[in-house]
């Protein structure tokens, strides 16, 4: 269960964790009656007072999105357990479109009425457009994690072809992809550009080294790897040797070659090495600004 807290976030660390176990389960790394760590076992692996966990775990019981099994084990809840009870979508829809047909309006006028409605709602949710899965990976969880909101991904071909995505999103995608990417977005969208930190903090970690290093970079991402290497390279000189470490999707990682690794922000959990350090791709100040664009598009209209 990947979990990654930020003690120096403005967002409570109860609510860090809670909202991150309900990612999981909403992309489907949880699943419906998998056991979750104890209360205890949780506190100690993300080094946080057990009463932070216990107050997440009391937050998701009472949303449904987890529940208690006997021997006091929780477990992630049925896939509808976060409805209101006595609530069910489908019924909703149909009472909608008997009502609609009773004032004597058609399926089209019902249908155009809806989309107009739900394309004016402010966005629920981020949808993140780049083409490599894992970099994409790495985006979503670095977002969700510091915003505390749902993020999905997709490609821009997957979305063309299915414009509803878009649907209740801010669309966001990496800056240098923006001119590529506008042109092709449904109408009406609007992209926010994402733009990556400097990794001025991994440069002074391996310019202070006092002996020769192997200095390792590990990342799921191709595309990460190949950044973070011309990156990182006025550092490495010819002082130091780069080693590149290609990270599996699952599993611990074990990197005894290296000195020093740079990991990505969402594997860096995993790895095990004598030193090592994340380096966050998307930077805090975007962050911020996408945090301020969402606030701003959630307060209600006068």
């Amino acid at each position: 269960m990947r979990i990654s807290l930020s003690k120096n976030s403005e967002v409570p660390l109860h609510q860090q964790l809670a909202e991150q176990i309900v990612f999981l389960i909403t992309t489907g790394e949880l699943q419906p009656n998998d056991l979750l760590p104890s209360v205890r076992a949780l506190a100690v692996r993300l080094k946080i007072h057990y009463n932070t966990v216990s107050k997440s775990y009391q937050d998701l019981v009472q949303r449904g999105w987890i529940k208690r099994q006997p021997g006091s084990r929780m477990c992630v809840g049925p896939t509808k357990a976060h409805r209101t009870p006595g609530t069910d979508l489908d019924e909703l829809i149909d009472e909608s479109i008997r009502r609609a047909a009773e004032l004597g309006y058609s399926l089209q006028q019902l249908r155009e009425k809806v989309m107009q409605r739900l394309s004016a709602q402010p966005p629920d949710h981020i949808l993140v457009i780049e083409e490599e899965p894992e970099l994409r990976a790495i985006l979503c969880s670095e977002m969700h994690s510091r915003l505390c909101k749902p993020v999905a991904g997709c490609t821009i071909d997957e979305l063309n072809a299915n414009p509803g995505l878009a649907l209740g999103a801010q669309l966001v995608a990496p800056d240098y992809a923006l001119p590529s990417l506008k042109p092709l977005s449904p109408a009406g969208s609007r992209f926010f550009g994402l733009t990556f930190s400097e990794a001025k903090e991994q440069m002074a970690s391996i310019l202070s080294l006092a002996e020769p290093s192997v200095i390792g970079i590990a990342s799921l991402s191709k595309a990460f790897l190949k950044t973070a290497k011309s990156l990182l390279a006025a550092a490495v000189g010819r002082r130091h040797s780069l080693q590149i470490f290609p990270v599996p999707a699952r599993g611990s990682v074990r990197l005894d070659g290296a000195d020093l690794a740079v990991c990505d922000s969402l594997i860096a959990q995993r790895v095990r090495c004598r030193r090592k350090i994340s380096y966050r791709l998307v930077s805090s100040r975007c962050l911020e600004d996408l945090a301020a664009r969402l606030e701003k598009t959630d307060k209600p209209r006068a």
